[in-house]
């Protein structure tokens, strides 16, 4: 049973409306973060044991997938159909398909890849909105400060000065393709775009529709995609292995076919990949509000074909993810409504963090109340109370008009969030780390891109709201048009699985097992295995990585 106040108790301390007492603490963010997040503590991470990141700290979890075996071999391939292409692209989130548009723009033939189906990933889960600097009270400077700020000046500074300075025509894109966002209300037909200020920003810089801002972004992209006819779209098709070629270029990749239940291999002069975050893998025991696929499969092919990877130890944990009822644990209740004034308050009544802090200063904060007691315990979960009421009160119809998507929640939690708040605890949200990149998208290898929340280097160790839509735009226009202007043609080349033998020796001379594959694909909970369901002959115990069982 959680230690903490029961919510019968914390309810009659709870009054609607009423202002909270401001509980009294001096403890510094620095000495916050080290305490209670849990990027920080004993466990927190350990050293990488091969790989061209040997030797460099890892989130202990993530460590066990990025450094498992293969989960085929030369022989599962035999009689796979090859196809050729000038682009391959790997994720139909909005970095994918934004890299996808571009690189077919400029005459490239593109195949998108996508382990669902087109759009279901994390970008349609977005809620809050886009960060872009078009105020004239804001700047990009403005932007890149606060970015940098946020990430602990662990960003590189190069490619955040790229993203802010792409916002605006990033908006502008969205817009050409039939995008809506919210205006101000004064002026709703012709007026300004309506501009909302984060947690951790100096400005109002927020762009959104309602708030499902992800949804609506979706929607255009997938309707360009899918009328683009330099584009041929590959639906519920996950990548299991990268192929390299004899100068260890990337040179596409092997793809499995849930449908069909067949490989096929997919010849490539740039890989694109766009796969999202790790959400789903669950580090640390958190719940997630990542969609079915996010499973760090990018992460893993990347590494184990030699691409160098950055800040594997830090992952960002949403403030607000929802804590009661238990089958709905992790589910995301947007940054909208703490940016439009709900706020935090724990079983004593007691509002106990600025909400518009940085999202890793509240979501600390939320653990610690949790952690010494004053968290609320409803049937044996814990977190506090996200004061919606009084959000409505002090702002009649918000939640039907601006914040639909919470008021829906609220009916799936089974209560009206106009009269009882919700229960909350942070959930594992975003991983500020991966594969670094230039300012192209380009990796260490050559021949391979990455885009999105499978790399690292902009967000530093900490992300703002609204930066990973523009980053996935940003980022995935560029990676497309760099990788459209590669050669036409194939160079005389074997392109197969070479590095995977190379990658088995290294890992049987660290003392790694074999039989631990990866990438998972789908979590644990979805009973999958890629060996049976192929009807592959099985020459290896499989098994998941240790702390993962």
């Amino acid at each position: 049973m959680a230690a903490g106040i029961p919510y019968e108790d914390a309810r009659k301390r709870y009054r609607p409306g009423a202002t909270p007492a401001a509980r009294k603490d001096d403890t510094s963010i620095d000495a916050l973060l080290k305490a209670y997040h849990p990027d920080h503590g004993v466990h927190a991470r350990v050293q990488l044991s091969v790989g061209v990141n040997r030797g460099e700290p890892c989130q202990p979890d993530l460590a066990g997938y990025l450094q498992a075996n293969a989960l085929i071999d030369d022989v599962d391939l035999a009689g796979a159909q090859l196809t050729s292409t000038d682009v391959l692209v790997v994720g139909g989130g909005g970095g994918g398909c934004a890299a996808a548009l571009t690189a077919a723009k400029q005459g490239a033939r593109v195949i998108l890849a996508t382990k669902l189906r087109l759009g279901d990933s994390n970008t349609v889960m977005a809620e809050g909105g886009i960060q872009a600097a078009i105020g004239e009270d804001d700047s990009p400077q403005l932007h890149f400060e606060d970015t940098l700020r946020a990430g602990h000046f662990c960003g590189e500074r190069e490619l955040v000065a790229q993203m802010v300075m792409d916002g605006p025509d990033v908006i502008r894109w969205l817009i050409r393709l039939g995008m809506t966002f919210d205006q101000e209300e004064d002026r709703p037909i012709g007026g300004n775009l309506l501009r909302k200020k984060p947690g951790g920003a100096s400005a109002a810089r927020i762009l959104s529709y309602r708030d499902y801002t992800g949804l609506e972004m979706m929607r255009v992209l997938r309707e360009a995609v899918e009328l683009d006819p330099g584009i041929e779209v590959w639906n519920r098709c996950p990548v299991v292995e990268l192929l390299s070629d004899e100068r260890g270029r990337c040179a596409g990749a092997v793809i499995y076919n849930l449908e069909w239940r067949t490989f096929s291999l997919v010849r490539a002069h740039a890989v694109i990949l766009a796969t999202g975050g790790a959400g789903r893998l669950h580090l640390n025991a958190f719940p997630t509000s990542n969609h079915f696929g996010a499973t760090a499969d990018g992460l893993v092919l990347a590494y184990r074909l030699g691409a160098h990877l950055r800040e594997l130890d830090s992952f960002q944990y949403h403030p607000t993810g929802i804590a009661y009822p238990r089958h709905l644990a992790g589910g995301l209740i947007s940054e909208a409504a703490r940016s439009a004034g709900a706020k935090l308050i724990n079983g004593e009544g007691e509002r106990f963090v600025d909400e518009l802090q940085p999202r890793d200063v509240v979501a600390s904060a939320i653990l610690r109340e949790c952690e010494e007691g004053r968290g609320i315990v409803r049937d044996g979960q814990v977190g506090v109370f996200l004061d919606t009421p009084t959000l409505e009160r002090e702002n009649p119809g918000i939640l039907e008009k601006r914040l639909v998507t919470l008021r829906h929640l609220a009916h799936k939690c089974g209560h009206n969030a106009a009269e009882e708040p919700f229960l909350v605890y942070p959930t594992l949200h975003y991983q500020n780390g991966g594969v670094a990149i230039d300012k192209d998208g380009a990796t260490s290898v050559p021949g391979l891109y990455c885009v999105g929340e499978v790399t690292g280097g902009i967000h530093g160790r900490n992300r703002l709201m609204g930066n990973a839509l523009l980053d996935i735009l940003s980022m995935g226009r560029r990676a497309g048009a760099r990788s459209a202007q590669l050669p036409g043609r194939f160079e005389a080349s074997r392109a197969g699985i070479g590095h995977v033998h190379a990658w088995q020796r290294e890992l049987t001379l660290a003392g790694l097992p074999l039989h631990v594959k990866a990438p998972q694909l789908f979590p644990g909970y979805a009973h999958f295995d890629l060996r049976a369901d192929a009807g592959l002959r099985t020459n290896a115990r499989g098994g998941v990585p240790e702390g993962i069982r």
